[in-house]
């Protein structure tokens, strides 16, 4: 591939913004105030979720510019870990990401019935129009990576004017809430604790997405100066926008109404904009969520193609048509979305699976940097190499927060927990059946 068509910090920077930002900061605030004791809880969480946002940032930053390969979330497993423990974390990582999709496709379609109150759509229907729009942007990425890039560049747009208008509405007071919202710093014990590690839930799957970047490393110009810096970037923009959104749902939408509030972003686009606005934004939000239907769907086949040329998946996987499309890898994938919303129609049902499986892949990615600094793992010909500062505390403190988050998903919803578990040992259990057949 030749270097004026090589991914730049830019493109890296849209890309990062464009996996975190889909429609969960538009709908998982309510989540995570529902899960807050108080307003200093939920502020507290959604900081915190930040600095874990930044430390894996950082981790994922490094690990990129040490090994960038086409499919590299499944490479460093590749290399750090046993070949069957590898296969079924990227395998319960692409199960994990296909969930989060169809999640957040359902979230586009709870908007888009909003906008249309009179159809009075059923959960059924709902599924339906996110399955339509997963195969729309199917067809857009069978076209290749070029038009994809180009038509992600115009949905986000649309993603981040909406967070513009929502944060434009900190600066007419008249539109806030009557009863101001008294935001103390919490007394940390037993209760509060388990309340932080509640909201977290909702959080983490809101700021989760920046490291699957790290897949495109071939297709970077410069992979060890331009990852780091389009990773870091990227999830910067991403926290200053998620702040002062946040701070603009409780003032205008108010703490206790946020738990119950349905369509947040519509709520205060209409109290901006009147009725009309309101709907007009709904079926905006619908629209921005193609921009991350686009991205997800450019991402993990590059995954399943760094599998199948290793010989974890059939040959099929790796096979490319002529615009460079992983033709097969991308039909699975799409397939897996949709029959993940066959089963699960409902964004409640899947945050706690996606979150669960997703703590699990979280935590064993980023413990690979530890094995590569051992190593002295590093590209060859690399002009410069990222080195993160103060290692390894931003890489432990990631580590011990996704933890906190492992740990409360097993307390609150133990049927979620044992799903994803029976999921990594069925996947353990299907390498080595694999590996005897080959034999």
């Amino acid at each position: 591939m030749q270097s004026d068509h090589k991914l730049k910090v830019y493109s890296i920077t849209m890309i990062t913004v464009g996996l975190v930002i889909g429609l969960g900061i538009f709908r998982t605030a309510t989540d995570s105030a529902q899960a807050s004791l108080n307003p200093g809880i939920y502020f507290s969480a959604w900081i915190l979720g930040g600095i874990i946002a930044i430390c894996g940032a950082l981790t994922f930053a490094e690990i990129g510019s040490r090994y960038p390969n086409t499919g590299g979330y499944y490479q460093i497993f590749a290399y750090a870990y046993h070949p069957a423990l590898a296969f079924a974390l990227n395998c319960v990582i692409i199960i994990s990401n296909a969930a989060a999709l169809a999640g957040v496709a359902l979230i586009g379609s709870e908007y888009l019935s909003s906008a249309f109150p009179s159809w009075q759509l059923s959960d059924n229907a709902r599924s339906m129009i996110a399955i339509g729009s997963i195969a729309l942007f199917y067809a857009v990425n069978l076209s290749g990576l070029k038009i994809s890039s180009r038509i992600l560049n115009v949905l986000m747009a649309i993603k981040i004017g909406i967070l513009l208008m929502l944060i434009f509405s900190l600066f007419f007071p008249h539109y806030h809430h009557p009863v101001p919202v008294p935001i103390q710093f919490p007394e940390w014990n037993g209760d509060s604790l388990s309340s932080l590690g509640a909201a977290l839930i909702a959080i983490c799957f809101t700021y989760g997405g920046y490291q699957q970047a790290i897949n495109f490393g071939e297709e970077v110009d410069r992979p060890s100066h331009t990852l780091p810096r389009g990773i870091i970037s990227g999830i910067l923009i991403v926290l200053v926008l998620y702040l002062l959104v946040n701070i603009a749902y409780v003032k205008v939408i108010g703490f206790e109404d946020l738990k119950s509030a349905k369509g947040v972003a519509a709520i205060i686009c209409g109290k901006l904009f009147g009725e009309t606005g309101q709907y007009l934004i709904a079926l905006l939000l619908f629209f921005a969520v193609l921009a991350y239907v686009d991205v997800m769907l450019l991402t993990n086949p590059r995954v399943m193609f760094a599998m199948s040329r290793d010989g974890a998946l059939p040959n099929i996987f790796k096979q490319q048509n002529q615009k460079n499309v992983f033709v097969a890898s991308l039909s699975v994938f799409t397939l897996l979305v949709i029959v993940i919303l066959f089963f699960a129609n409902t964004f409640e049902k899947l945050l706690g699976f996606t979150m669960f499986l997703d703590s699990i892949g979280m935590v064993f990615a980023s413990a690979t940097l530890f094995i590569f600094r051992k190593n002295n793992v590093e590209p060859q010909g690399a002009n410069s190499l990222y080195k993160m500062k103060l290692f390894p505390l931003p890489t432990i403190i990631f580590i011990i927060c996704y933890l906190f988050v492992t740990y409360t998903l097993i307390k609150t919803r133990p049927e979620m927990a044992l799903t994803g578990t029976i999921v990594f040992l069925i996947f353990t259990g299907l390498y080595f059946i694999f590996k005897n057949k080959k034999s």
